[in-house]
């Protein structure tokens, strides 16, 4: 009773006595009730270091007889004996030190889960067990689930001899009973409790070629707000396991490199509530039971680790459909599930499924290997989606799309993402990472790859790799100059959840990425069809990889491995010279980096006439294997201008010493035929004017002239492909910007930022207007989400952009929200309607002005009828909106009935969204930043994970003055001097800290 349920806290004088009694419990003849409650207690009570002061012999003394009074308060346990405290679990629970100081092993274990432990790449080691088949038994229930757990357990060939050690969390599982070949063990003797695990002496195990282990827990998916492992979403029951998660089901080695054939997974839920239950692999049976219940019987042939493992259970609906593979002829049932009101919106999910198994067949010649497919959409869910084996969860914002609630970026998302998931079928879950640490291995791979299927789905590989390398730029490059900085296969953790980052995903896919420039797109496949003949139902590393690749080619890659191990953001310098009588082009090309060795960067290059602007020299690859290199190009009948990074070859920050590098690139953004190049001499024009105007220099250059010839010709594109042309008009984004400076100034930036685009729509604002009115508003006969349609939508609203930047005057005001208010009434999809809804957000000034905003936030609300991923654009558009009081109007949000601190679509939507409107949230009096630290410490007590990738917003302090950068860090501090924090915020913080 003394047990605060709000705080989570005990009173000091009482932690002791609930430890010693929650540890006597299952010797003592409790219920399983009674147990499971002082489970509960000790959990929490563990979470807290217990401070005991200088205490007599008589202190453990009292402890003892009040614990043993506390505990013949039940009835059931008056004459149970008080057990020896040397026959105790764990060689006795009290000690004495120094003869006066009261410790217990708890309070020990405690102090050590005080200071999370950092696990290091090469402490690796094989299990000395290995858990080979699996069966397992979910009997769900309002309140509580049984899982009962069968594990065959055999020796690890590849280990030594050691323990069984399997990882359960304490404060998720209650186990009920654990038995060895139908022998029930008994704690103490036969297993010991440790913290988060559960220990087997290897004496139990010795000599059987192998044995059942038996284990029935109870957990609690109605409370798991942290999302991970089993837990309740709506009215859904559903599991997530990447990365950590399996453990919080039921004891067992999780970690990658077990893999396991569950034959056998019994979900047995109420029928009428849970009529829909699924698994990995294949049905193998179903039925019903007594009072109304039901259950499914699933079966995965192929071995998986246990990250992978998922069951749903849930009134749902679906669409299903059906792909024959090829060549095999397989039939595979296909089926996509949400919440019956939205079958509606799955249409684009499964042509996304079907498209994605196509161009695995045609690209890599790998084909599906069940005989179905599901997909389930779920609104409570930490990541994008997940990968499981035959069952793919997805946050409902990649699943459901109808164009009044979804996006062209919702549409083309989904398919990409439906794509990232399903080829992990082979690279992930066919071949998985021996650990963690080589997460790269599955991710940069997968992600690589549903890149260049979405490139080919949307007929332009230009487009994609423009938008691949703004993501990187923004995302991956501050994360490389921060520190969180991390090689793409990392040395070191403290929370694996911190690991599935920008740095793992997206500069993992640019390594993958060189292999495919280097050897070519026949050498690459090579490669990969090695890999998989080689390593097809393995657990393995980066190292075996490269050496697929490596071998498959017979080429040395040992100079490229050095990738996985350097963090940071490389630069290459380059400096050119022309020799006219030799008719040569000297390139010279020098590179530095975190490497103590040169790194083996493929620089894609292609030279142009400098008189006539055509490509003289068709790209090359060289290949910069030194500190320094220089190469040439003989046989030039004229000087030439390179064109270098051609479609970003690497993952590197390009500088060179041109004594008129504008006027190259002007010239290249006027000529080059490489379309990601001609797009980034556009934006490094850009970049130079912001730069310029910032520091109040733009009057004494041309720059600006230069960025209104580059806009004008962009403008005036002849041109098919609408994308290109909108990222042309595109500037940088400021966290781009702030990248390339060393003392980032948000509000600065952000004003000449605005300058810039002021001065341009200024410049071109009839023409911009003539522009925007030529492109169709599409109504519903001919809307389409095709390639074309999209790049029509993406240009007219970047034009709306200009437009409505220009609003200085009344009448400037007025114009401005009359054309975005028209687009927002008239539009029929969700892409003009939020693209019009995030310019009228922003609008301020005179009453009608502000009349015309607030009309269209309550239409916008109203016309939403409670959808929540419309009521997510409908959060996200205020708190990333330019007005004076945002941040109240942020708060106000917070307070919103439509906003929860459990679901993480919404935290991103309103928190996450308010830390990327940059110079609000950088406000000079840091309440920007104490709002982040408030709701990461109340986000923390929830969902760990979620608290610590938005604790990220504020490790960055270094990169700021002195004052914003004291304001952040006393916020950090704040986080830091939290009991309890979780072991994923503590990572992130104390990093920030150092």
């Amino acid at each position: 009773h003394r047990y605060n349920k709000l705080t989570m806290k005990f009173p000091p004088a009482a932690k002791a006595s609930f430890l010693l009694l929650a540890t006597l419990a299952p010797s003592m003849g409790f219920s399983t009730a009674a147990a499971r409650n002082l489970n509960v207690a000790r959990r929490q009570a563990s979470r807290q270091v217990i401070s005991t002061s200088r205490a007599s012999s008589s202190a453990a003394a009292n402890l003892v007889a009040n614990s043993w009074v506390s505990a013949n308060t039940c009835p059931r346990n008056r004459n149970v004996a008080l057990p020896s405290l040397r026959a105790l679990p764990g060689n006795g629970l009290l000690s004495l030190r120094g003869g006066s100081a009261l410790h217990s092993t708890v309070a020990a274990e405690v102090e050590a889960e005080a200071a999370p432990q950092e696990i290091f790449r090469s402490d690796y080691k094989p299990l000395p067990f290995k858990v080979s088949n699996v069966s397992m038994k979910f009997d769900i229930r309002d309140g509580k689930t049984v899982v009962e757990s069968e594990l065959t357990v055999v020796p690890n060939d590849l280990s030594q001899n050691g323990d069984l050690i399997l990882d359960g969390e304490a404060d998720a599982l209650t186990l009920l009973s654990i038995s060895l070949d139908g022998k029930r063990l008994i704690e103490g003797a036969d297993y010991t409790l440790k913290g988060d695990t559960l220990i087997i002496p290897f004496e139990k195990l010795m000599g059987n070629e192998s044995s059942k282990l038996t284990t029935k827990v109870e957990i609690v998916p109605e409370t798991n707000t942290q999302l991970s492992g089993l837990y309740k979403s709506g009215s859904m029951y559903c599991t997530q396991c990447e990365a950590m998660g399996f453990r919080r089901i039921t004891y067992y080695p999780d970690r990658p490199d077990n893999l396991a054939v569950f034959d056998s997974v019994r979900i047995e839920a109420d029928a009428s509530s849970y009529p829909v239950l699924l698994g990995n692999g294949n049905k193998i049976d179903e039925g019903e039971t007594e009072d109304g219940r039901h259950f499914a019987t699933w079966s995965d042939p192929f071995p998986k680790p246990s990250y992978l493992f998922c069951i749903v259970a849930g009134k749902l609906g679906s669409i299903s459909s059906s792909y024959t593979t090829r060549p095999s002829g397989r039939k595979v049932h296909l089926e996509v599930f949400s919440e019956p009101e939205n079958v509606d919106k799955l249409d684009h999910a499964m042509e996304s499924l079907k498209k994605s198994m196509k161009w695995d067949e045609d690209s890599f010649g790998l084909e599906y290997d069940l005989d179905i497919f599901n997909i389930v959409a779920v609104n409570d869910f930490n990541m994008g989606a997940m990968e499981n084996k035959g069952l793919n969860v997805f946050t409902a914002a990649l699943v459901l799309a109808d164009p009044k609630t979804a996006t062209d970026n919702d549409y083309e998302s989904i398919e990409s993402v439906v794509g990232h998931e399903y080829f992990h079928n082979w690279t992930g879950n066919r071949v998985t990472c021996r650990d963690w640490f080589q997460l790269t291995l599955k991710e940069g791979l997968t992600v690589y790859r549903d890149q260049e299927f979405s490139g080919d789905m949307m007929n332009s590989h230009a487009v994609k790799r423009i938008e691949d390398v703004r993501g990187l730029r923004a995302g991956q490059y501050s994360e490389d100059a921060g520190p969180m900085s991390h090689p793409i296969r990392p040395e070191s953790y403290i929370s694996m959840d911190n690991f599935y980052t920008a740095t793992v995903y997206s500069k993992g896919a640019e390594v993958i990425r060189m292999y495919r420039t280097l050897l070519g797109k026949d050498g690459f496949r090579k490669g990969m069809d090695l890999y998989f003949e080689r390593h097809d139902g393995d657990a393995v590393t980066c190292d075996d990889f490269l050496s697929a690749m490596a071998d498959a080619n017979e080429v040395d890659l040992s100079q490229f491995s050095r990738w996985y191990s350097t963090n940071g953001t490389p630069t290459v310098n380059y400096e050119t010279k022309y020799d006219e009588e030799a008719k040569t082009f000297y390139l010279t090309l020098s590179q530095e980096s975190n490497s103590d060795e040169p790194l083996h960067i493929p620089i894609s290059v292609g030279l142009l006439d400098k008189v006539s602007g055509k490509e003289v020299v068709p790209t090359q690859v060289l290949e910069l294997k030194e500190k320094e290199q220089t190469f040439e190009f003989p046989g030039l009948d004229g000087d030439v201008l390179p064109s270098i990074l051609r479609g970003f070859s690497a993952p590197v920050n390009l500088v060179g010493n041109s004594a008129d590098e504008e006027k190259d690139w002007s010239f290249l953004a006027a000529n080059d035929s490489d379309g990601f190049n001609r797009w980034e001499a556009g934006q490094l024009l850009y970049t130079s004017l912001i730069f310029q105007t910032m520091e109040g220099k733009q009057s004494e250059s041309k720059t600006e002239e230069s960025v209104f010839e580059a806009f004008s010709r962009a403008l005036a594109l002849d041109t098919d492909d609408y994308s290109i042309q909108a990222y042309a008009l595109i500037m940088p984004t400021e966290s781009t910007l702030a990248e390339k400076l060393d003392v980032v100034d948000p509000l600065a930036l952000h004003k000449a930022t605005g300058d810039v685009k002021k001065s341009i729509a200024r410049k071109f604002y009839s023409e911009i207007l003539a522009k925007y009115e030529s492109i169709k508003n599409q109504n519903a006969d001919d809307f389409a989400v095709d390639a074309a349609s999209i790049g029509q939508r993406r240009l007219r609203n970047v034009l709306l952009g200009y437009l409505c930047s220009v609003k200085e005057t009344p009448e400037e005001r007025e114009t401005a929200s009359v054309l975005a208010m028209t687009q927002f009434e008239s539009s029929y999809g969700m892409t003009d309607r939020i693209a019009a809804f995030s310019c009228l957000v922003s609008m301020d000034g005179e009453e009608k002005i502000v009349a015309r905003r607030d009309a269209a936030l309550q239409k916008f609300y109203d016309d939403a009828e409670g959808d929540p991923l419309v009521i997510n654009k409908w959060f996200m558009a205020q708190a990333l909106a330019d007005l004076p009081d945002v941040l109240d109007r942020v708060k106000a949000l917070v307070e919103h009935p439509d906003f929860s601190m459990t679901n993480p679509n919404r935290l991103r939507s309103v928190v996450s969204a308010f830390a990327m409107n940059r110079h609000h949230f950088h406000a000079e009096d840091g309440e920007g930043y104490a709002f982040l630290g408030g709701m990461v410490a109340q986000i923390d007590k929830l969902n760990p994970q979620m608290a610590a990738r938005m604790g990220g917003g504020l490790i960055q302090w270094r990169r700021y003055n002195s004052e914003r950068g004291a304001l952040m860090k006393v916020e950090l501090e704040k986080l830091a001097a939290m009991k309890p924090i979780s072991a994923d915020l503590f990572e992130v913080v104390s990093r920030g800290l150092k």
